[in-house]
């Protein structure tokens, strides 16, 4: 390390949690990566594109009573 390299205000430990829980490292291009603000966009948009669960593998189901 360098001499002037000053870590006195690091935090131990940050992202350990979120590292240990897994992470992915996706290198954009600079043109793409202008048009996103922050991360939760590039979230937002990249969900847009996943496929869509099928309605009929559908575990979750709704109890009605009769009135």
């Amino acid at each position: 390390m360098r001499d002037h390299y000053d870590f006195s205000k690091g935090v131990r430990g940050k992202y350990a949690k979120r590292y240990k829980e897994g992470t992915h490292i996706v290198l954009m291009d600079p043109d793409v990566a202008k048009e996103f603000p922050d991360a939760a966009a590039i979230n937002d948009a990249l969900r847009k594109y996943l496929p869509v669960p099928n309605a009929s593998s559908r575990v979750d189901c709704v109890e009605v009573a009769a009135w």
